[in-house]
Formats: C-alpha cells, structure tokens, sequence
C-alpha cells in the first residue's frame, strides 16, 4: 500500500491520521512534521490525505465511541456576495462537531412549516438538537 513512497508508512500514518483526528491545515502538519525534524511539503500531506483519507476515516469512525454530555453551540450571521447565511455548529465537550449548518437566513418568516424536519448524522431532529444544547 505504500510501497513507491519516499517516506515510512508511519510518517504517513502519522500526518494523515493527525489531518482527520484534528482537522489540521496540511501546512500545520507540515510545521509539526518539521519539529520532529521531517521534512515534507504540505503538497505531499495533502496527496497522502487524498490517497489514504478514506481508509483512516472509516477507522476513526468505527472507534468512536459516541458524543460528550456537555454540548455548545456556535452561531454567527455571515454576508457573503450580498446574501446573508446563518451558520452554526455544535460541539460536544471533548471538541468532537455533533452537527454543524449553513442555511440561507430568511428575510421574512416562513408562511408554512416545513413537513419534515432535517435530522442530524444521530437521526434526531435539528430543532431538537437546538433546543437541547440551549438548555444544557
């Protein structure tokens, strides 16, 4: 699997794991990489991230062991290109992001509510999930 590379399997492992547990920029891996006294372009992590991501992401994914007890909630209004979004994130207490959304903010309220409710990847209801990380 990594035979061809100029780099051990275990600077590899090593960049590409800390790119998807930290969700790092390749070129602070790169800057990490470097104290430890490795030096590789953060071009070479981004190609490692793309050939091998997949494989550690479905790894760090089978492992995890679930959500903390405590979550906060991040939410800012945003103009881009002259439409307003609304953009918000929740996360648990450990950093893990639960949920996170970019939405058009309406400029008036909905006549209508929405028949279905969107759901989060753990299947409960955003309005749910909002209402619960207020009042924790």
């Amino acid at each position: 699997m990594y035979k061809g590379h100029r780099f051990p399997p275990e600077v590899i492992q090593y960049a590409v794991w800390l790119y998807h547990r930290f969700s790092l920029s390749h070129r602070d891996i790169e800057d990490l990489l470097a104290e430890r006294g490795i030096t590789v372009s953060y071009e070479a992590i981004r190609l490692w991230c793309i050939k091998f991501g997949l494989k550690y992401v479905r790894r760090l994914k089978a492992k995890h062991q679930g959500y903390g007890d405590t979550f906060f909630i991040d939410e800012v209004f945003v103009r881009i290109d002259g439409k307003q979004y609304y953009l918000w994130r929740a996360v648990d207490q450990d950093g893990e992001i639960v949920d996170s959304s970019r939405e058009v903010a309406a400029k008036a309220a909905p006549t209508t509510a929405p028949t279905t409710a969107p759901t989060t990847e753990t299947g409960q209801s955003r309005s749910y999930l909002k209402k619960s990380l207020m009042t924790a």
